[in-house]
Parts: structure tokens; sequence; C-alpha cells
């Protein structure tokens, strides 16, 4: 088994032993999806890091067409920001806990923000607002437990039982209602992939894995809906069926489970992200989750390959390493692996420790492990549908719009 290291062991990601499956993947075509979601994140992150926060005319005047140096961030071409590292800390979760494990993730996330955990320099940075108040208010919770227990190292409150958990009633959702940064959308892709076989969990669990740190329901439900598209990708559905108007409709029953979307995801179902002039119709790459998710998804129909999609995102602006993180999840398990620029896989930063916990998750999706293991401390909060829609409640041909969008709100 890949084992991952301990915060205090301060091992960089490509310092991390690779420890690979020994059997050969059950289904390679699979496998290949899987891996291309996860390192098209990391590529998508990659390619937009250099220019993060930077705005639509500057890209205008400077595209970006490859991974570069400097920047933002002062990186080597091809390290990654915080989308990668929290995806990571996500992954390493579902892998080491073998199931669905909401404490042991705020746990890894909380390594990051404090020890730098599975970041490409060792330290936390590029940290939105709203995860990192998650995170903290996570860390208050936890010295309750400390206090009451009279523990006394973070290690120790890090791996409590699931039993003292569920006793204490331990609540792991950090956030609240008002919070839909697109911090909840860039590291989704793990639980998908992981739980790809039970399309109806993976749904259920891709939302909850949001609302973790960001508590609005439009934050759940985005990422809902983009890991249905990702299990979809992974399934083999073609890219017409994953951007029909009827997604929704087709899935509704059997992978949405009858628990309608919000309205304002919806619309970007029906299609508002098919517009032929992307940034001067109204396309952007910012904060807000429904602005992200609309973007990626843009990137993702007006191209034909992996590489020139990843370049649209990025050279969107603004937010450019997220969206392109985001687009990447579903464009990567759509074209698969070997469909990403191998220049762009061979610079990538630990790619090696990338791939072969691809190769874990596709592993343990085959295994009995991927039922939930922790589900008495996984509890979603309940939707308030009043804002919901049901597939037969929107005509298809009747223009309806998106409710104005909050201001950006970054992560």
């Amino acid at each position: 088994m890949l084992q991952f290291p301990l915060p205090h062991e301060k091992i960089l990601p490509s310092d991390i032993k690779i420890v690979r499956p020994s059997s050969h993947p059950s289904d390679p075509t699979v496998l290949d999806r899987i891996k291309g979601s996860l390192v098209g994140l990391a590529v998508g992150d990659a390619l937009g890091a250099s220019v993060e926060f930077r705005p639509r005319q500057y890209l205008l005047e400077h595209p970006v067409h490859d991974m570069k140096s400097g920047g933002t961030w002062g990186l080597d071409a091809g390290q990654w920001t915080d989308d990668t590292s929290m995806a990571l800390c996500l992954a390493s979760s579902l892998i080491s806990q073998k199931g669905f494990n909401p404490y042991d993730q705020m746990v890894r996330y909380k390594w990051w923000h404090k020890h730098g955990y599975l970041s490409s320099t060792g330290q936390c940075f590029d940290i939105g607002n709203a995860t990192r108040a998650s995170i903290e208010e996570f860390y208050r919770r936890q010295n309750e437990l400390k206090r009451k227990y009279k523990i006394h190292t973070d290690l120790e409150v890090d791996q409590l039982p699931v039993e003292l958990l569920k006793k204490e009633n331990f609540n792991v959702y950090c956030s609240r209602q008002g919070v839909a940064g697109n911090g909840a959308l860039m590291r989704l892709a793990p639980v998908p992939l992981f739980y790809y076989q039970v399309p109806s969990l993976a749904v259920d669990l891709s939302g909850r894995s949001g609302l973790l740190t960001h508590g609005d329901n439009v934050a759940a439900d985005a990422c809902r809906y983009y890991g249905a598209l990702i299990v979809a990708a992974v399934r083999g559905e073609s890219k017409e069926k994953l951007l029909d108007e009827y997604f929704y409709d087709h899935h509704y029953e059997d992978w949405f489970k009858t628990q309608p979307l919000h309205e304002t995801i919806v619309n970007i179902a029906r299609g508002s992200f098919k517009k032929r002039r992307g940034y001067d119709d109204g396309i952007r790459g910012k904060g807000h989750i429904v602005w992200t998710l609309e973007a990626a998804l843009w990137a993702f129909w007006s191209t034909e390959s992996f590489d020139k999609g990843a370049l649209a995102a990025v050279n969107l602006g603004d937010d450019t390493d997220t969206t392109a993180a985001i687009y990447g999840q579903l464009a990567g398990a759509f074209y698969g692996y070997e469909n990403i620029s191998p220049k762009w896989r061979s610079i990538l930063y630990a790619r090696d420790l990338i791939t072969c916990i691809a190769e874990w998750t596709e592993y343990l999706s085959y295994s009995e492990t991927k039922i939930v293991g922790h589900e008495q401390i996984a509890r979603s909060r309940p939707h308030d549908r009043k804002n919901s829609v049901q597939p037969n409640e929107i005509g298809l041909g009747n223009n309806n719009k998106s409710k104005p969008m909050k201001p950006d709100s970054h992560s």
C-alpha cells in the first residue's frame, strides 16, 4: 500500500516513496481516464500558476502557450498550487482510510495549512479565505475536544477513533450558507474517481466533500453536478452526452436520487456555458463557484483537445490556476492521460506520485473498500430546496437566466 507521511516528517511530494499496486488494472481504459483526471487537474493548476490573478487584458497581450516559471508565486515550471495540494490531501485520505472519512479529510487540510503537507514547496500558499476560515474553525473545534479529554498533542486528536467522534456528535462541517467560492470544486476529482462504480454515492459524496469548507447549497450542488460529469466521463460517455442539456434529466433518478440541483446549477447544466465568443459573451474565470464552473465547461465545450482547452481556461485571466484545474478534472477524465501533452506531463512536479495515487484509486475502486466506512460522521447538512429544480420544472426553450452572482470570493 502507498504510505503517506505524517506532517512532522516534512517529506515533499516528490520524495514520497512510490509503491504501486501489485496487480494489473482491471480496466486499462478506466485507469487511463482516472490518471487523466488527476494529472489533468495538476497540469491545469501548473499552467495557470504563473499568471494567477492576472486580468484578461494581460493574457490577451501575453497569452500562455506553455508551462513557465516565475510569475505570481515564483514557482518552477510544472509546480502547482493549493488546488492540487488539497486534491492530494483528499486522495490520500480516501486511500489511507479506504473510504470517505470527512474528519480525516479536514485533518489533512489542516496539515497542509499548518505544515505545508503535500505542497509542491513544503509551505502552504495561495489558500483562499473561505478555506482558511473553515480549517481554522475545525482546529478550534478540535481544541475543545483536546480540553475535554485532556489530549496533549495535535497528532492524538487528529487520530481520534470514529466511535468517539460519533459519541461527541462532532460536526466536521465548518462553513456556512453564503460561502460558495471555487475552492470546493478545485479539489473534487478524487471523490468521483474513487466511487465511480456507484454513481449515486459518488454524486452524494461529491457534494458532502465540498460542504466541509464551503457551506452554501450552490457549492454543494456544483460539486454534485461536476462529480456526475466526471463519473460519466470515466464510464465512457461521449462528449455530446456529457454536454447535452438533458444530462441532468437522464441521470436524475438513478444518480441524483431525485435530490434536485439548485436552479443556478441547473441553468449551467442546460448549457449556459455554450457561448461562442467566450469572454466577450460573459464567461469569467473568477472566484465564485458558478463563474468558475461555467468557465471550465466552456473551455471543455469550445475546444477539441485537452491542451487547447487548458490554454483556453488559463487565458480567460483572473483565477487562472483554479479555472484550469477544474477544467482538467473533467477533460482529463474524458481525453485520458495519454492525450495530455507529453511535454507538460514530463515537466509536472511529482508526476510519479500523482499517477501512483491514480493507480491506487483505480485499484481500490474495484474492492469492497469503496463502501463508506465512516458514514456516521459524514452527515450532510439538509439542503434548503426552495431554490432547487427538478428536471420537469424548467422548459428547455425558455432562456432561463441565472440569478445575479455574488461578489468574487476566491476559494
